[in-house]
């Protein structure tokens, strides 16, 4: 007896199970002629050409900008731009604040409020604190 393989496939059920990436474009800007933008040739010339084939979904503009420093801007679905300097890095650490930018969500920063990051809904092990808890406040009398 012979067993044949199924043939369904899974299908997509309102996105469940996609990943969409936020960043949809990023921007190479150099100088042929600085020197604080070296790093910055090297890697587009040598590294670009593999980021960009293993990220199809962003789009990547290089675009010389003369008598200027090096910078990577990174446009968001939702709109944003962020930019950061690479002047005078190497080109690893150009890759990695590539990666930076192709991670970000997009968003602004924002300070966590509150002084405690982690919440729980359990109260704590030793109960809330009061200071009429403890040792027997000292008699002023005389």
């Amino acid at each position: 007896m012979t067993l044949k393989a199924l043939q369904a496939t899974s299908t997509s059920r309102n996105g469940v199970g996609t990943f969409i990436r936020q960043c949809k474009r990023l921007d190479f800007h150099y100088c042929d002629w600085a020197g604080s933008s070296r790093g910055m040739n090297q890697f587009l010339q040598s590294h670009l050409p593999r980021f960009a084939a293993s990220h199809p979904s962003i789009e990547i503009h290089v675009s010389p900008r003369p008598h200027r420093h090096p910078v990577i801007r990174g446009h968001f679905i939702n709109g944003t731009q962020h930019s950061i300097c690479v002047r005078n890095l190497e080109m690893k650490d150009i890759l990695r604040k590539a990666e930076i930018l192709r991670d970000m969500s997009g968003e602004k920063a924002r300070r966590i409020k509150g002084g405690r990051v982690v919440g729980s809904l359990n109260e704590g092990t030793r109960g809330i604190w009061s200071p009429f808890h403890g040792a027997k406040a000292p008699s002023f009398a005389g």
